[in-house]
């Protein structure tokens, strides 16, 4: 980890940052996979479990569009209405904060996120590619005004060329953003890429009070590692969720990183309990978690959709071909 001079030994203080905190994002991505079709039963023991476990956002799902989707076609978690939310959580009685994902271009934000007074949510997480930058700005500057806390999420920072992601910071740097992440959406990155990536992203946003994310993806079965990599570099807001679940290959597993934290507040046997009476009997439903095709595209710096409809399909486990395919379309 990090060195403190004392004859190589190092610091055990650097994972109990009072500023690090750990953000839920298990409905929210986990939601990808099955149309965002979630029982009431399972968020209901997945919001009780971040509150038992110590965790400090959680975010239930998204905030699309019913305009641009069919709600018939989604679950409740792809439109996070009040009254879906509260039907869940009440009026929050607890310590933990919740939020949804705005997606750029796919969210009516100036309509359907209202003012936080009206809301059970604390956060708007807004969510966007390296061209709708313009636009998640403005997003941003609506979130706050209606008193919400912010984050921006730049997606698939992976394929982002350095200058247009430094643009895009300096940019980012005067706005009222509380966290910006990198987003390893195509679970390609090593850890010092990541390393590189944070210490670029501080460069930005220094002198400011914007803290910075991490959002990895498991396709090489490096989110976790990755996470520790951003969190030794500064990286605050940790994003994880309940045995990893999430699109594709899924996401770094909340049940790793607390039991990597040293910080007392964190509790490991609810969500391990979770895992037990939720999760094992969801595999049996749907897939999540590292595959082959996972990895190819990972190597590959390719979004897993040609992944996810391979496993959906007769040939889901022919793994020879999907990398000759994806190799003959490079």
């Amino acid at each position: 980890m990090i060195e403190n001079g004392n004859n190589g030994k190092q610091d055990s203080w650097v994972t109990f940052r009072p500023e690090i905190k750990v953000f839920d994002c298990t409905i929210r991505d986990g939601g990808l996979i099955n149309e965002h079709r979630f029982d009431d039963s399972l968020v209901k023991a997945v919001y009780e479990t971040c509150v038992a476990a110590g965790v400090d956002y959680m975010e239930l799902g998204y905030k699309a569009s019913q305009k641009q989707f069919v709600r018939a076609d989604y679950g409740d978690w792809k439109f996070c209405t009040e009254d879906d939310m509260r039907r869940i959580v009440g009026d929050n009685p607890s310590a933990l904060k919740l939020t949804i994902m705005a997606d750029a271009e796919r969210c009516d934000y100036k309509t359907d996120i209202l003012p936080k007074e009206d809301s059970v949510l604390d956060m708007i997480r807004v969510a966007c590619y390296i061209h709708q930058i313009p636009l998640a700005i403005d997003m941003i500057k609506d979130a706050t005004d209606k008193g919400y806390e912010t984050t921006l999420n730049l997606m698939a920072a992976s394929t982002v060329q350095e200058r247009e992601l430094r643009q895009a910071l300096d940019a980012l740097a005067k706005t009222p953003v509380g966290t910006v992440y990198v987003v390893d959406s195509f679970g390609s990155l090593y850890s010092e890429q990541i390393r590189d990536m944070v210490r670029m992203f501080k460069e930005h946003l220094k002198g400011t009070d914007i803290q910075i994310g991490i959002h990895a993806h498991n396709n090489q079965q490096l989110a976790y590692a990755n996470t520790i990599e951003a969190l030794i570099e500064g990286a605050n807001m940790l994003d994880v969720t309940i045995n990893g679940i999430g699109r594709g290959a899924g996401n770094c597993p909340m049940e790793l990183l607390i039991g990597f934290l040293k910080n007392p507040k964190f509790k490991l046997r609810p969500v391990l309990e979770c895992i037990k009476e939720q999760f094992v009997p969801l595999e049996e439903q749907i897939e999540w978690g590292y595959r082959i095709p996972y990895a190819i595209t990972g190597q590959l710096n390719q979004h897993p959709r040609a992944a996810i409809k391979m496993r959906g399909s007769e040939t889901r486990d022919d793994f020879l071909a999907f990398y000759d395919q994806m190799i003959e379309e490079e």
